[in-house]
């Protein structure tokens, strides 16, 4: 399994002209798999040789806006570079809860329709993992507002035995979410590897002793 990553943007508040806002895509597999989605990234990606198109997964660390502000913008830029296809997968998008209110609200109110699926898959944060003055409970934002043709995507809890939450499992890998200790909830995320045996021709080692 190939991996490669590209830095997009690696400044920290706010976008500069020289540096981008949080972004690294992670290539595999013909897949694009984006971390972070600050402000620009859409810019930064259209000077690399990635194509955002090849787009299928996004992950959001946290909810501080150079790290997610270009998320929207991406997605009505990704919908006019396609196609109506009702057979294509959606994109999933991986994030702290408040995540698909806030993706929601903003297409919403921009009367942007996306002509692919996305879903958002929210991280259930724990208490511990900010300062208890900066702790904001989100799990009941919009529950009787947001219609049935929101985004779909399932609300994710802490796995105590694992200590982590599992986004992502297939026959090559698993990828995983564990808590970060930030000023508000914030997430790291770890792509391992299951184990690949390999194939010894035991007739060949026999003849060569």
């Amino acid at each position: 399994m190939s991996l490669d990553i590209t830095f997009l943007g690696t400044g920290s508040a706010y976008p500069s002209p020289a540096r981008g806002a949080s972004a690294l895509v992670l290539r595999r597999e013909g897949q694009c798999w984006l971390f972070d989605c600050g402000e620009g990234t859409q810019t930064q990606l259209m000077r690399s040789h990635l194509r955002a198109a090849r787009i299928t997964k996004i992950f959001i660390t946290h909810l501080h806006g150079d790290h997610f502000f270009g998320l929207p913008g991406l997605l009505c830029t990704l919908s006019l570079q396609s196609n109506p296809d009702p057979n294509k997968p959606p994109v999933d998008i991986y994030g702290p809860l408040g995540l698909r209110s806030f993706l929601w609200r903003s297409l919403e109110l921009s009367h942007s329709q996306l002509l692919f699926p996305y879903t958002v898959h929210e991280l259930v944060p724990t208490r511990d993992q900010c300062p208890a003055e900066e702790f904001k409970d989100f799990s009941g934002l919009d529950r009787d507002e947001v219609p049935p043709q929101g985004p779909p995507g399932r609300v994710l809890h802490l796995d105590l035995g694992e200590d982590s939450y599992l986004l992502v499992e297939d026959e090559q890998l698993v990828v995983r979410a564990f808590r970060l200790f930030h000023r508000i909830p914030s997430f790291g995320f770890v792509l391992e590897e299951k184990p690949r045996p390999g194939r010894l021709n035991v007739l060949k080692l026999k003849d060569l002793g």
